[in-house]
């Protein structure tokens, strides 16, 4: 298992990385992003979802290939993931 504590500033943009694990996700802010692939294609853009999760939610997400992720709204993004790595996998 490990845990992430991901804070992401309005205007902010996190580097390209993966999540090679599914996971569990806590929301405790929320607000607009867009998620792009390696070559930055847009692969999400939240103003197109219906809404966002509320702060306490608790949502499953697969593995990720390579991504950013740019904070697009006006409030921070924090959330709190949860991974769940195959018996012996190495971080």
């Amino acid at each position: 298992m490990r845990v992430l504590d991901t804070r992401i500033l309005p205007g902010e943009t996190v580097p390209v990385h993966t999540h090679c694990w599914p996971a569990t996700h806590y929301v405790l802010g929320t607000s607009h992003f867009v998620r792009r692939d390696a070559a930055g294609t847009v692969l999400v853009d939240s103003r197109a979802l219906p809404r966002l999760p509320e702060p306490g939610t608790i949502f499953w997400g697969d593995a990720l290939g390579p991504h950013t992720l740019e904070n697009v709204g006006s409030t921070p993004i924090h959330i709190v993931s949860t991974e769940l790595k195959a018996a012996g996998a190495r971080a």
